[in-house]
């Protein structure tokens, strides 16, 4: 539990810090598998012709599912394949983290066979006092989807908070 955190130059100064783009991908095998990861049976996600009947191109990606992150080794977490390098953070010496929340906008379809670069910007820090945790420093991410295209598809606002 933290007693005392204080926004300093140095942070405030990481606000509006972009990533560098990252190449997510989108196939036919990973819509399936979240499809039926989270219990979807509807199946559009499964079955292009049912998808196409639908009214989309392909297989849509089911809601929260914005495509898997290209993995290179050294460059890439080992876990969750996110990139490592250049990502928007502060240093602030806090232990605990908790999720804030995330909440995703779209703007178009995203379908199977879809390119989506992604780039991850710093948006917010901000101090706040609980009761149970002290000081905690909420930070707000704005991650922006832009397909193959250049059309941006969905952006995703999160809070992480550190404790």
């Amino acid at each position: 539990m933290a007693d005392e955190i204080e926004l300093t130059d140095e942070m405030r100064a990481a606000i509006g810090r972009e990533s560098p783009p990252w190449t997510y991908e989108v196939t036919t095998t990973s819509v399936r598998a979240f499809a039926r990861g989270v219990g979807y049976t509807d199946p559009v996600y499964y079955d292009v012709a049912a998808a196409q009947r639908a009214g989309y191109r392909h297989l849509p990606a089911p809601p929260t599912y914005l495509g898997t992150p290209v993995f290179i080794p050294g460059r890439s977490h080992d876990i969750f394949s996110v990139p490592t390098e250049g990502q928007p953070s502060v240093k602030h010496g806090l232990k605990g983290l908790l999720d804030g929340g995330t909440e995703t906008e779209y703007f178009g379809d995203i379908c199977a066979g879809d390119t989506l670069t992604v780039v991850s910007r710093l948006e917010n820090l901000e101090v706040r006092d609980s009761k149970a945790l002290g000081k905690m420093l909420i930070t707000t991410q704005r991650t922006t989807y832009t397909n193959q295209d250049g059309k941006i598809v969905a952006v995703q606002t999160g809070q992480a908070i550190h404790y």
